[in-house]
């Protein structure tokens, strides 16, 4: 199984980044997790050039399809996503790469509820499959984890897995579903 995760800050010290690169240590044997490193390359979106699609965007929409399921986290700025978050969702508003596809929305910060809130409005309209008890709030920046210690806190690590562990079987009930 393939999850892609997607972290919505372009920060090199980014918690979000931080806590996706755990999970994907965290992952159980068979789950691979790759970390989306090229949000920062996206040009601004423009349906004026939509249809020449970018090879950028086509490589993103590429790799959103050929995962199992999503895992994003973002930051929240000024009550919202960030910016280069949305420019890459709204890229993506035009395909069906989110059709369907299980989603779990990671927060870094306990209080960062709007970014949360927007980014399930977000892709719940672009129908994706909110996978909501995959989807968790971990303290890490009021704690100020590194990857490393996500990794080793107890608590922290057992819930990512259990997330893990709800998104994996939220893409094995889809896949049966299908068939």
């Amino acid at each position: 199984m393939n999850f892609l995760a997607i972290s919505g800050s372009l920060r090199a010290a980014s918690h979000n980044s931080d806590l996706l690169r755990a999970l994907a240590r965290l992952a159980p044997a068979g789950l691979r997790i790759e970390l989306y490193r090229g949000l920062g390359d996206l040009p601004l979106f423009n349906p004026d050039i939509e249809a020449s699609d970018p090879p950028s965007v086509a490589d993103l929409r590429a790799r959103i399809m050929a995962a199992d399921a999503l895992l994003i986290a973002s930051p929240e700025y000024v009550h919202g996503i960030t910016g280069a978050m949305k420019n890459a969702l709204d890229w993506m508003v035009g395909c069906e790469a989110f059709v369907l596809k299980p989603v779990a929305l990671l927060n870094a910060s306990p209080r960062a509820v709007h970014a949360q809130a927007s980014l399930r409005e977000i892709v719940t309209m672009m129908s994706a499959l909110i996978v909501d008890e995959a989807s968790v709030t971990v303290p890490i920046l009021g704690a100020k984890l590194s990857e490393d210690q996500i990794v080793a806190h107890p608590e922290i690590a057992a819930t990512l897995r259990a997330a893990l562990a709800a998104l994996v079987d939220a893409v094995t009930d889809s896949h049966a579903e299908r068939r």
